[in-house]
């Protein structure tokens, strides 16, 4: 198979149907800020195609401000049950509005809600000043749709380079690199050592 986006497709299939996995969608989100120190955390793909993964989050929080400053990012999903790994490299790109809304507007209203009352990491006094707001914001919005925040978006990376991992015996694992110059060239397969 030479189409990576493809092989993704089959595999996270696969990782979604296999017990043991709690969520196939779950990823580490590695991030640099502007002087190259490096972050990474877990985040959840809401979806992807041929032009890229997407995610959504707070635009004010750490990995989103790093993501302005420095628009380059790695992904790895670590499926454990499968012995499989998958990382992806690319640059990324604020998604559309139109994109962000339709998928608030997907979410479920608590995590809506959710979205308003949190100030993603700044510091915070106690838990009981983040249950204040989110009593804040659930009154305000009694009745009617919640909106999206205007600080709450998403980001595609568009994938440039994509390693698919398989673990074998002995250590002697199998990779599949597939890279291409810029985001509209074709992919070149190429084998890794393990």
């Amino acid at each position: 198979m030479h189409d990576p986006i493809a092989k993704f497709a089959e595999w996270f299939e696969i990782a979604k149907a296999t017990p043991g996995i709690k969520d196939a969608t779950a990823m580490t989100l590695a991030t640099a800020s502007a002087d190259g120190a490096p972050s990474a955390r877990i985040v959840l793909l809401k979806s992807f195609d041929a032009s890229g993964f997407v995610f959504y989050g707070n635009m004010e929080s750490r990995k989103f401000s790093e993501l302005k400053a420095n628009p380059r990012a790695a992904l790895d999903f670590y499926w454990a049950p499968l012995d499989r790994q998958v990382r992806i490299e690319g640059g990324v790109a604020p998604v559309t509005d139109a994109e962000a809304d339709a998928y608030f507007a997907s979410r479920e209203r608590g995590k809506q809600i959710g979205a308003w009352a949190s100030l993603q990491s700044q510091p915070m006094k106690d838990r009981a000043e983040f249950e204040a707001r989110i009593t804040e914001i659930t009154r305000l919005y009694e009745g009617q749709s919640v909106p999206r925040p205007p600080h709450w978006s998403g980001w595609r990376l568009a994938p440039v380079h994509i390693e698919f991992w398989s673990q074998g015996e002995f250590r002697l694992h199998e990779r599949e690199l597939f890279s291409r110059a810029a985001v509209d060239a074709p992919w070149q397969l190429s084998l890794l050592y393990p």
